[in-house]
C-alpha cells in the first residue's frame, strides 16, 4: 500500500479506480501473509477440515440448499439498495456501481465456492443452509431460527457498512494523494492535517478490506453478529443515513464552536504541541483498525484481538476518537461569546461520548459470550495501563471473575 501511495502521488493517480487499487495493494499482501506465513487456514476456529474431503455427492444437496439461502439474502440486500434512494446519491453512487460490477461474478463464483467448501466444512449446515431449507420447505429436520437470524444479522452488517466504506474510500484517498506537502514542515496546522488525512485514509482502507474478506479459509468469517438492539441502535446513529452527530442533527455540537487552530492562532508552540497530540490520537485510532488486519468489522465477533493498542485498553478506537473531538473542538470555547452555546456544545459532545460508551458496553456484552474475551477482559482490568490508570484515579477496584466485573462499577475506556 505504501508503494502504491508513493507511485500514485508521483503520477497524480487520485481517482476512484486508483482508490480501489489501493485496497488491493493492502489486501493481497495481508491474505498472502495469512495463508503462507500464519497459515490461518489451519486454525481450528475455521471449522474447515482439509484432509479427506467428503465426496461431492454427499454434500451436493446441502450446497444447493445453501446457495438458495445465500442468493435469497443477496436478493434481499439488492432490493433494499434499489428501494432506498439514499444509496444512489452522492458518494454512495460509487459504492452501488462497485456492487453492480461485482454482482454477476459473485453470483457465478458462489456456486463452485460453496460446492468446494461444503465438502471440507465440519458443519456445513450453517445459517445460509437453514435459510435455504426454510425457503425450499425442507421438512427433513428442524430449522434453527437463531442460526438464520445470525446469518441475516451478519449480512446486514456487511451490506450496511461495506456500502458506507466504499462510499468514503475515494474522497479520503483523493484528498491524501492530491494534498500538497510544500512547506508543511514549517506549518504545524498543515502538517497535522496532512498526517490526520493520511491516517484516516489508512483506517478506511483497512476497514473496507475487512468487510470484504469474510471467509472461513482465512479464519476471518463472522462467528456471531451482535444480537442486542441497543448495540445496533447506538452503532447506526453514528453513520449516515441515521447519523445524529452530522450537520444539523440533534447531537450536532458544532454550532457556535470553532477548532483548535482558531483558538491557538498566534501561539506557535501550542499549535505544534496540540497538533502532535491530535496526530497521535488519530494514529491510535488507525492502529486500532489496522491491528485487526482483514478481520475488522463493527457489530461482529470475528476473533478476539489482544495485541497492539488492545493490550493497552479494550476500546482504543473509541477512547482516541472521543479525546480527539474534545481537544480539537474545545466545546467550552465558543465564537458567539454565549454561555448558553458553550454549555449546549459541551452537553451535546458529552452525549456523543455517551453514545460510544453504550456502544462499548453492548460490544462487551456480546463478546462476553466467548470465554477468550472474558479471560482477556479480566487480564486487561488487572494489568493494562489505561484501566489501571482509571482505577487509580477513580478508586474503583477489580473483583475477580467476569461476573465481578458486571457487579462492580464497571467502566469503559
Amino acid at each position: 500500500m505504501a508503494c502504491w501511495l508513493i507511485f500514485a502521488r508521483m503520477k497524480g493517480l487520485d481517482g476512484p479506480y486508483a482508490a480501489l487499487v489501493n485496497l488491493v495493494a493492502g489486501g493481497v499482501p495481508m491474505v498472502l501473509w495469512a495463508l503462507l506465513v500464519d497459515k490461518v487456514h489451519r486454525n481450528p476456529s475455521t471449522g474447515v477440515k482439509w484432509e479427506n474431503p467428503r465426496p461431492l455427492r454427499e454434500t451436493l444437496d446441502i450446497s444447493i440448499t445453501k446457495i438458495a439461502g445465500l442468493w435469497l439474502t443477496w436478493g434481499g440486500i439488492a432490493a433494499i439498495y434499489s428501494v432506498c434512494r439514499f444509496y444512489w446519491e452522492g458518494n454512495f453512487a460509487f459504492a452501488m456501481w462497485c456492487f453492480q460490477m461485482a454482482a454477476p461474478a459473485l453470483f457465478i463464483l458462489s456456486v463452485p465456492y460453496v460446492l468446494w467448501i461444503d465438502r471440507r466444512l465440519e458443519k456445513p449446515k450453517d445459517g445460509a443452509w437453514m435459510l435455504g431449507a426454510w425457503l425450499l420447505g425442507n421438512k427433513d429436520e428442524p430449522i434453527d431460527e437463531e442460526a438464520i437470524h445470525n446469518h441475516l444479522r451478519s449480512w446486514a452488517v456487511k451490506a450496511f457498512f461495506l456500502a458506507f466504506m466504499l462510499a468514503i474510500v475515494p474522497p479520503g484517498y483523493s484528498q491524501f494523494v492530491r494534498a500538497s506537502t510544500d512547506g508543511i514542515l514549517n506549518n504545524p496546522i498543515a502538517l497535522a492535517n496532512w498526517l490526520i488525512t493520511g491516517m484516516f485514509m489508512l483506517d478506511v482502507a483497512f476497514a473496507t478490506v475487512g468487510y470484504i474478506l469474510t471467509f472461513r479459509p482465512l479464519d476471518s468469517h463472522i462467528r456471531t453478529a451482535n444480537p442486542y438492539a441497543a448495540g445496533w441502535a447506538f452503532a447506526l446513529i453514528c453513520y449516515p443515513p441515521f447519523i445524529l452527530m452530522g450537520n444539523g442533527g440533534p447531537l450536532d455540537y458544532h454550532p457556535g464552536t470553532s477548532d483548535w487552530t482558531h483558538w491557538l492562532a498566534g501561539y506557535d508552540i501550542l499549535l505544534w504541541i496540540v497538533g502532535a497530540v491530535l496526530v497521535a490520537l488519530t494514529a491510535i485510532y488507525a492502529w486500532a483498525t489496522m491491528a485487526f488486519g482483514f478481520r475488522f468489522s463493527n457489530l461482529t465477533h470475528r476473533g478476539i484481538i489482544t495485541h497492539g493498542p488492545y493490550a493497552w485498553t479494550r476500546h482504543p478506537a473509541y477512547l482516541s476518537k472521543n479525546l480527539f473531538w474534545w481537544i480539537s473542538t474545545c466545546p467550552l470555547l465558543v465564537t458567539t461569546g454565549s454561555l448558553y452555546d458553550a454549555v449546549r456544545a459541551t452537553v451535546l459532545l458529552a452525549a456523543v461520548s455517551g453514545v460510544y460508551y453504550i456502544r462499548a458496553k453492548t460490544e462487551e456484552k456480546h463478546l462476553g459470550a466467548d470465554p477468550a474475551y472474558r479471560e482477556y477482559s479480566e487480564w486487561m482490568e488487572r494489568n493494562a495501563p489505561v484501566p489501571r490508570l482509571v482505577a487509580w484515579v477513580t478508586g474503583w477496584t477489580f473483583k475477580p471473575g467476569y461476573a465481578g466485573l458486571k457487579e462492580a462499577n464497571q467502566r469503559t475506556d
